[in-house]
């Protein structure tokens, strides 16, 4: 159940030139405002109506797609024009309509966009009960799909509804705190809104892309940057970008890091491949030079690597993974303690630890001696190169692509690994469709704006990914990035979960949250 709290402050209907360019110009489009505490504001905004022009119906999907256990993963259901025409053949010869459709997507700041490929859908209907009925026909014939409303399609014409919720932090007046947080650990999952009671927070949103599936690493681990009260604690990858706060709300910025990392006994030392996660696995890879299938970022993609040298800190969890390698195992001075072979277990209290996998356990073997001190050294790096040590206070979130850069529509797809040429389906489903959304930014009053837009029924229609940048540039964002979206998307206020939930099991757990902490925390 969803509680939305009340807001009272101001309501206004919303036509001109500020409005949300979403669906044809002139719809209606509401904003209600409430303070949640001085300097933070809640905005609720609602454009356009239930549109009856828009249908339910079935994609169906192409046979052995994707099978990965993240419900945002989308369906492989993209096809060449003559592929799909042989395949609705095949649907008429089996007594269904369908119908193929082709889809073209539109250009962006570093993808050409154009025809993605062809879908296949079959019926049309005003109900949802009704197409999930001819779903069921078409399994029980052999065939798999998904129910879609056409409102989700990303198409101009639709007159929504369209809901979105906005949270404006004012340094000027704000006296709160902005914090990250991930929970009792990295290794480790819980709800936004779990984490924004545990913590006391006023609101919050879901914040970075992170480990969903175990078979992809440690579920919870960022997949990407993360820097917490100033400590990085997950390296970036490949560059992609990230959102940088303060605690004291001022120069929020969008900006794209490297990092460097050593462990240094002694006169030499070795240089790290990761930092608080499953060796061998890299999420959203962005990696190192020999990462299979590649170095350069690929979102929603696991890469491997059989040689690393991973550390880690006591924010990992209980314990550090296990499997085959040498692991040695840090005090709270540095000192080497222990040589553990297969690596994986606990850790001393304050203690920490860094395991060699393949041809780098030779590497750890020679550097490391029982007794001695082994220090892990590492830094970010601006798109300079020139190194960044956070400060406490400092909070980074990994996200990606951006949307807005100087006040202009940057939205960067290919850069940050969502654009697969071998895969247009994935494109299709995850940046050119409607999707629940969360993106953050700063305005040109400096101001930390952060935005959920609900989605996935025919009550919210969601935004593509150059919506998300449309609409962040119509709020007066300067610069933004687009946060974890999908069913991770969750804005809560005062405990109330303002979203709806798009997963069927409810509220998502999430890696880590941003949270809008109260004055005097």
């Amino acid at each position: 159940m969803v509680n939305v709290p009340s807001l009272q402050a101001s309501s206004a209907a919303n036509k001109g030139e500020n409005a949300l360019p979403l669906g044809p110009s002139g719809l209606k489009e509401t904003r209600t405002t409430r303070t949640v505490q001085p300097g933070v504001t809640l905005t609720r905004i609602v454009r356009g109506a239930k549109d009856p022009a828009l249908r339910w119906t079935v994609e169906v999907a192409v046979p052995g797609g994707d099978t990965s256990p993240d419900p945002d993963s989308p369906p492989t259901v993209l096809k060449d024009g003559p592929s799909a025409d042989e395949w609705a053949g095949e649907l008429e010869r089996d007594g269904f309509r369908p119908r193929v459709e082709q889809v073209t997507t539109p250009e962006v700041a570093d993808y050409a966009g154009g025809t993605l490929g062809w879908r296949v859908r079959v019926g049309s209907f005003t109900s949802q009960s009704a197409a999930k009925s001819e779903r069921e026909r078409l399994k029980a014939a052999g065939y798999k799909g998904t129910v879609v409303y056409t409102g989700w399609d990303g198409d101009v014409t639709a007159e929504g509804p369209w809901r979105l919720d906005v949270l404006t932090v004012d340094p000027g007046r704000f006296r709160g705190s902005l914090r990250a947080s991930y929970g009792a650990d990295l290794e480790n999952i819980e709800t936004t809104s779990e984490l924004a009671q545990e913590a006391g927070a006023v609101a919050a949103v879901n914040a970075g892309y992170f480990v969903f599936d175990p078979d992809a690493g440690a579920p919870g681990d960022p997949a990407g940057t993360g820097v917490y009260d100033g400590r990085l604690l997950s390296e970036p990858v490949g560059g992609r970008p990230s959102l940088v706060v303060h605690a004291d709300g001022r120069g929020t910025e969008i900006t794209r890091y490297t990092w460097e990392g050593r462990a240094v006994g002694g006169d030499s030392s070795l240089r790290l491949t990761g930092l608080n996660r499953v060796p061998g696995l890299i999420r959203n890879c962005g990696g190192s030079a020999d990462d299979t299938p590649t170095s350069l970022p690929l979102h929603d993609v696991t890469c491997t690597n059989d040689d690393e040298l991973v550390a880690f800190t006591p924010h990992y969890g209980q314990r550090t993974p296990q499997g085959e390698g040498l692991e040695a195992v840090l005090d709270a001075e540095d000192r080497v303690v222990e040589l553990r072979s297969p690596r994986g277990g606990p850790l001393p209290e304050n203690g920490s630890s860094v395991q060699a996998t393949g041809r780098r356990v030779a590497e750890l073997t020679d550097l490391a001696v029982i007794g001695e001190s082994l220090r892990v050294e590492t830094a970010l790096l601006d798109p300079r190169g020139r190194r960044i040590e956070p400060v406490p206070g400092t909070h980074v979130l990994n996200g990606g692509p951006e949307l807005v850069r100087g006040g202009r529509i940057h939205v960067t797809p290919a850069t940050d690994g969502m654009v697969r040429r071998d895969d247009p389906s994935f494109y299709y489903g995850w940046a050119h469709k409607r999707n629940p959304r969360t993106f953050a930014g700063v305005d040109a009053k400096g101001r930390t704006v952060l935005v959920t837009a609900h989605g996935r029924t025919a009550d919210a229609l969601g935004l593509s990914v150059l919506e998300s940048a449309e609409v962040a540039r119509t709020l007066g964002l300067r610069d933004a990035v687009s946060l974890d979206g999908g069913g991770s998307t969750t804005m809560v206020v005062d405990g109330a979960v303002l979203t709806t939930p798009s997963d069927a099991t409810d509220e998502r757990s999430v890696g880590d949250a941003l949270l809008i902490m109260p004055r005097g925390d």
